[in-house]
């Protein structure tokens, strides 16, 4: 295997294939004394992906518009436009 300028590696198939390492995957290099292991990093079970819905439930109610609705608030967020609103 040769390191890239960047200090880039290619994993062989097999071995990613083996170890189930997709694209987005972790791994870390442990350095041990005959040289250095690369090891899969499982992710911690409170990193598993939320669901849209599990998601709005968990924010529901911590946005404050300042009582605006939808179409003020990003009115007020986005500010005066010189080329639609007059002077």
């Amino acid at each position: 295997m040769r390191v890239t300028e960047k200090g880039q590696v290619t994993i062989p198939k097999e071995i990613r294939d083996r170890l189930r390492i997709g694209p987005g995957s972790e791994v870390d290099f442990v350095e041990r004394e005959a040289g250095v292991v690369i090891e899969k990093r499982e992710p911690a079970p409170e990193a598993r992906r939320q669901t849209f819905e599990e998601w709005a439930a968990a924010v529901a109610g911590t946005f404050d518009t300042m009582g605006m609705d939808g179409k003020a608030y990003v009115d007020w967020l986005r500010g005066p436009r010189e080329d639609l609103d007059p002077r």
